[in-house]
């Protein structure tokens, strides 16, 4: 069976550690750094800090999520639509890659507007684009125009990314 990223949820500030507990048992992970500067009275150091708090993704088979749950300072894996969050191998590397070449990045939500155009991500409707007209606590009602009729779903949030 093919390995995949996950999230895992770690307790708060026990990222590091909890990577440090998974690669002692040869476990893939990848606790995502922020190279940030710190200034003191005295000086100014580089520090370095968890990008998202309390996540570590993991590279792992099914059969290993029991070991990894069991893991001292691990809460769970993240769950998105009641199954672990896939995370996709080129979005770890473009991770690396931009803490490699910036210092100080923030993380910001993406927030989805009415009006916005989407990309749908998963699914029978995978790949289209379409308009966001309405909002719910997890759901999107898009219209996706085809065949000059307007085709309107009630999408899953987590199913959903930015076109523009």
């Amino acid at each position: 069976m093919s390995r995949k990223w996950l999230a895992i949820y770690s307790r708060p500030r026990w990222e590091k550690k909890v990577a440090q507990l998974l690669t002692e048992k040869g476990v893939e992970c990848y606790c995502p750094l922020n190279k940030i500067r710190r200034k003191w009275s005295d000086r100014v150091k580089v520090v370095e800090e968890p990008l998202f708090k309390s996540y570590v993704f993991v590279k792992v088979n099914d059969e290993d999520r029991t070991s990894i749950r069991m893991t001292p300072g691990v809460v769970n894996f993240v769950y998105w639509g009641g199954k672990p969050g896939i995370i996709k191998e080129r979005e770890i590397n473009a991770i690396r890659m931009f803490l490699g070449e910036f210092e100080n990045v923030e993380v910001h939500p993406v927030e989805l507007k009415v009006d916005q155009r989407v990309k749908i991500t998963q699914g029978p409707m995978m790949d289209r684009e379409g308009k966001i007209i309405g909002l719910g606590r997890k759901t999107v009602k898009v219209v996706i125009e085809s065949l000059g009729y307007q085709l309107v779903a009630h999408i899953d949030k987590t199913k959903l990314t930015s076109a523009d």
